[in-house]
């Protein structure tokens, strides 16, 4: 008697073609957005790091990831360097231990 036929009436089912595309197509989004702003930066990163890190070479001067600054005196293999920290002081420090290299030693031109 007080219930209006509007609301005595039941609600017809969503399509499932539509919902779907609906809730995955801001998944899909969101994704994207991630990539470009976090996942793609960060992987660009890591390669300019690798590539400096396989570069370093005798005389270059580095500093690890402990702080000490040093000159590369020896590339002992793949993996190690033997760094002069101080005078008469040598320590042998592996490439991944590495922060950054101050300077990068230049071949001299011939002329």
């Amino acid at each position: 008697m007080f219930i209006s036929e509007a609301l005595a009436q039941t609600a017809a089912a969503p399509t499932d073609a539509g919902g779907l595309i609906g809730m995955i197509l801001p998944l899909v989004m969101m994704m994207a957005v991630f990539w470009f702003l976090l996942i793609r930066p960060q992987q660009r990163k890591m390669k300019e790091y690798q590539a400096m890190i396989s570069a370093v070479g005798k005389g270059d001067t580095i500093v690890t990831n402990g702080g000490l600054i040093g000159k590369v005196v020896k590339v002992v293999d793949d993996q190690e360097l033997l760094v002069e920290v101080g005078d008469n002081v040598k320590v042998r420090v592996l490439r991944g231990g590495i922060a950054e290299v101050r300077n990068k030693t230049t071949p001299v031109e011939t002329k």
